[in-house]
C-alpha cells in the first residue's frame, strides 16, 4: 500500500501576509502539518511531499525536515487554482519521480492545524473500511443549521429558511449538518481516476472531529489559536517536544 502525504503551502497569502510560515506559537505554521505528517508517514510508510511556489516556505519546510525540488506551476499558484488540481499535479509528479503509483493521498491543510495523530489514524481506518468511498474529509459540527436558522432570499424577494420542506421546531429535533473545517482530505486512487474536480462525490465520507478544528481565514483566527496554544487551553497536543 503506497501513500503520499501532500502539504500544499501557497505564497503571496493577502488575508495574513505570510501565513504559512507565521509564527504560531513559537512555531511556523507549516512546521504543525509536517511534524504529524512525519508521524502519520512513520507509522504507514508514507512519503511527503510539498507543494510551493515560494523559495521562503521551502526552505521552512526544509528547516522542518520536508525538503522538495518540485516548484509549483504558475497557473496552480493564483487565487482561483483548484486544490485538487494542486494536488494531482504534486501526486503526478512524485509518481514519475519515485517510479510508483499511490493508492491514497493525504492531503494536509496548512492553515487548520487542530488535527492529532489519532484523528488521523481513526479517519483512514474509516476510508479503508468502505471499500465503495473515494474520498473522505474533516468535518465538525456545524454552528448553524439549514433546517432551523439559517435563511435564504427567495425569488419573490422574500426569505425563507434554506431546507424549507421540513417542519423543525427546535434546534435538538433539526437534522444533523457538518462544516469542513479544511484540516485533512483522504483520497483513494479511484478519486483522481475519475477526475473529480471537488471533494463532494456521490461516495465521500466525513471524519468528525471529537474536539475543536477550525481553519484560519482572517487575523483574528490566526490570534485565537495562537492564545489556545500559548495558555494551553487545548485538551490535546498538536506539537510534541
Amino acid at each position: 500500500m503506497n501513500i503520499l502525504i501532500t502539504l500544499c503551502a501557497r505564497g503571496g497569502s493577502k488575508g495574513i501576509p505570510g501565513k504559512n510560515i507565521k509564527s504560531l506559537n513559537g512555531i511556523p505554521l507549516i512546521a504543525y502539518s509536517i511534524q504529524v505528517a512525519k508521524q502519520f508517514a512513520e507509522k504507514y510508510n508514507a512519503d511527503i511531499a510539498i507543494s510551493t511556489d515560494d523559495e521562503t516556505i521551502k526552505a521552512t519546510a526544509s528547516r522542518f525536515g520536508v525538503d522538495t525540488d518540485y516548484l509549483r506551476p504558475a497557473e496552480l499558484a493564483s487565487d482561483t487554482a483548484g486544490k485538487i488540481d494542486t494536488i494531482r499535479a504534486l501526486k503526478d509528479y512524485q509518481e514519475a519521480k519515485l517510479d510508483k503509483k499511490y493508492d491514497y493521498v493525504l492531503d494536509l491543510d496548512i492553515t487548520s492545524p487542530l488535527r492529532t495523530l489519532e484523528d488521523l489514524g481513526a479517519a483512514f481506518e474509516t476510508l479503508q473500511n468502505d471499500p465503495a468511498a473515494l474520498n473522505l474529509f474533516s468535518v465538525s459540527n456545524a454552528a448553524k443549521n439549514p433546517y432551523f436558522n439559517m435563511v435564504e432570499k427567495k425569488e419573490n424577494g422574500y426569505y425563507t429558511l434554506v431546507k424549507s420542506g421540513t417542519q423543525v421546531m427546535s434546534r435538538q429535533t433539526a437534522p444533523g449538518v457538518y462544516e469542513l473545517n479544511a484540516s485533512f482530505y483522504f483520497y483513494k486512487k479511484q478519486f483522481f481516476d475519475e477526475n473529480y474536480k471537488t471533494v463532494f462525490t456521490e461516495r465521500s465520507l466525513i471524519y468528525l472531529m471529537p474536539h475543536i478544528c477550525f481553519d484560519i481565514d482572517h487575523v483574528i483566527d490566526f490570534e485565537f489559536i495562537d492564545f489556545l496554544l500559548a495558555n494551553k487551553k487545548l485538551d490535546f497536543s498538536i506539537w510534541k517536544s
